[in-house]
């Protein structure tokens, strides 16, 4: 346990933080999961809607330091070729 005023307010801080972060990573996947159900519904331009949706979202969480900058880049390389793949 914490024993001086500065760490316990570390630890008060790092709770805020990362219920902050969780909702933001929710936020993620939810926009994720829209291009994945478009891609398996078959429809080219509901999947490429959904990938422009997501593409700012995913970034943001980069900036934010929620996602790493490679995660995302995969991500959106991978999402990118299978809603190609559709078209």
């Amino acid at each position: 346990m914490a024993n001086h005023a500065s760490a316990k307010k570390r630890i008060r801080r790092n709770a805020r933080r990362a219920l902050v972060n969780k909702a933001r990573l929710s936020r993620i996947r939810t926009f994720l999961k829209g291009v994945e159900m478009a891609i398996a519904s078959g429809s080219a331009k509901d999947a490429k809607d959904a990938l422009q949706k997501a593409q700012p979202e995913l970034y943001k969480g980069v900036s934010k330091g929620v996602v790493h900058k490679n995660v995302a880049a995969r991500k959106m390389s991978r999402l990118s070729a299978r809603v190609k793949a559709l078209g």
